[in-house]
């Protein structure tokens, strides 16, 4: 058995074991990457240590250290009830106002995750607040990135311009940009269509002043009523504390940083939160409690493990496998299908830039539409970050308050398992498959 198949087979079982027992993935992964790495491809630890996600470690723990410091003075509270007053109380517009912010952002060139990590935990507090599905909010902001994240000016989208530019073909900049925008748009309508009406079943815990059903804020639907989203609400209104005007003014540095001067927002993060941390010496110590350290081992140990798979070669063994097959079409099919499974684990920057060079082959021989298989392609990598295991779903499923975690992860991982599943195929379907013929 080539080792290859070992590395694929023990990370199968590491999923059965954490479906079966409660055990952190994380765990099994570190370890397995320790093991993996060492015996079956004899990695040095420098080398099985590459593949650790520090950037990612970094912002999520900079991002959930802010929020939980927002969280305690007050100020998520209030850009919850900002938001409401936004949409003039129709709480059901306010995953389709992130939606939309969310797209904007990355048109106009903000990185992916900066963008996620910016709203997502607004979003996971209105949704604790107002008993919307929290699965809902979290996967319509990260389509709502996804769907700007292949403009001309984006990061994802000058990247896959400039892959296939190289290679002397050309892909139009509308068609990329507008058929993302465009399955993104119509996966957030199907997420929004079966899960608006699955929000009260979602939470273990509710908010300190909406106890039961009859203290809903005035004007509000009750909790798992009306579908289980507020259609229309009257939030309250309170004097904002110096506190919160200065955490107000650090979110505001925090965007202008990550936005405008393209700093790392994890340290940003920290930074800001530290500070704002400081002039609240009551909630000093509990502000670190706030971040998600079971969120932060499960993605660094299953990104660390893959690292290991893609040092030792495992993942270009599976992709050349794919492109050796022959027919055009499945080829195509294959590679979509690849690149979104892989994707799910590691990150969708690489992973693009490493697997649209295969397809250039393909291409060359003008069997396919060579915009139609770029898009599909683009789009399999991006759509599956809804994965626990990326940066956009860690942040998700680290933000998420009042649900039950075990419960809620294993939400994740099945909306998950129905985006890798379906999503890379019917990218092929709809803008490879008609070209083909």
């Amino acid at each position: 058995m080539s080792s290859q198949i070992i590395a694929i087979l023990v990370l199968g079982g590491m999923f059965v074991v954490a479906t079966v027992l409660p055990i952190n993935i994380g765990i099994l992964a570190l370890v397995a990457s320790f093991l993996v790495g060492t015996f079956v491809f004899g990695l040095e630890d420098g080398e099985i240590f590459e593949g650790f996600p520090v950037s990612l470690f970094i912002t999520v723990v900079g991002v959930t250290y802010l929020f939980s410091v927002a969280k305690l003075n007050g100020t998520i509270d209030l850009l919850v009830q900002g938001g409401i007053r936004l949409v003039r109380g129709r709480a059901i517009l306010v995953p389709w106002v992130l939606f939309a912010v969310a797209a904007a952002l990355t048109a106009l060139g903000t990185f992916t995750p900066a963008a996620v990590a910016l709203l997502v935990p607004v979003g996971m507090s209105f949704a604790f607040t107002y008993r919307i599905s929290p699965l809902m909010i979290g996967m319509m902001v990260i389509c709502g990135a996804h769907a700007g994240a292949f403009s001309p000016v984006a990061v994802s989208g000058a990247l896959v311009h400039g892959i296939v530019a190289k290679s002397g073909l050309t892909v139009s900049h509308a068609a990329l940009f507008f058929a993302s925008m465009g399955f993104n748009l119509l996966l957030a309508a199907g997420t929004y269509v079966m899960l608006r009406r699955r929000g009260e079943e979602s939470f273990v815990e509710r908010p300190d002043d909406q106890t039961s059903a009859g203290d809903a804020p005035s004007g509000a639907a009750a909790p798992g009523g009306g579908g289980g989203v507020a259609t229309a609400t009257r939030p309250r209104t309170a004097a904002v504390t110096w506190r919160q005007r200065a955490t107000l003014a650090a979110l505001v540095v925090l965007v202008v940083g990550a936005l405008a001067f393209h700093l790392q927002i994890g340290f940003l993060a920290l930074a800001a939160g530290a500070v704002l941390a400081l002039l609240d010496r009551e909630n000093l110590g509990k502000a670190v409690e706030g971040i998600s350290w079971p969120t932060i081992l499960l993605v660094a140990g299953m990104v660390t493990y893959v690292g290991v798979l893609e040092h030792s070669g495992t993942i270009d063994w599976v992709a050349h496998g794919a492109v050796g097959l022959g027919a055009p079409l499945l080829v195509a099919l294959v590679l979509c299908v690849i690149v979104g499974v892989t994707s799910a684990f590691a990150s969708s920057t690489a992973i693009l830039t490493a697997t649209i060079p295969m397809a250039i082959p393909l291409l060359l021989t003008d069997a396919l539409p060579v915009a139609g298989v770029v898009a599909a392609m683009a789009i399999s990598t991006t759509i599956v970050d809804v994965s626990p295991f990326s940066t956009n779903g860690a942040l998700v499923l680290a933000n998420a308050r009042g649900v039950d975690r075990t419960r809620f992860y294993r939400q994740v991982v099945s909306y998950t398992c129905v985006i890798v599943g379906l999503g890379p195929v019917a990218a092929w379907a709809v803008l490879v498959l008609p070209g083909g013929f």
